[in-house]
């Protein structure tokens, strides 16, 4: 019997992740306006012990997107943007 030589094709393979960091100095003022007043408007969005006023609450998204202590997140599968604390677990996962 002859010696049997294997050959292994390499490819690189790359995984379309479902969901995006999208940085907010790439959105127009509309659209980033659009998506912190979607967002604020969600029932169950905690902004502490005390209830603040909307135009309260889009100051403090807006400051915290624009400060990098929170982040804007696309999904591609739901067609939806999500808002995240930058410290939040959810974006552990995405870095695995």
């Amino acid at each position: 019997m002859g010696n049997v030589v294997q050959i292994i094709n390499y490819r690189t393979v790359q995984i379309k992740m479902p969901i995006h960091i999208i940085p907010v100095d790439k959105l127009s003022a509309e659209a980033l306006h659009g998506v912190i007043q979607e967002f604020i408007s969600r029932d169950g969005t905690d902004y502490g012990e005390f209830e603040a006023s909307a135009e309260k609450k889009f100051g403090q998204v807006k400051q915290k997107l624009e400060n990098g202590l929170a982040v804007l997140l696309y999904d591609d599968e739901m067609e939806t943007t999500n808002i995240f604390q930058n410290d939040d677990p959810v974006l552990k996962k995405l870095d695995e």
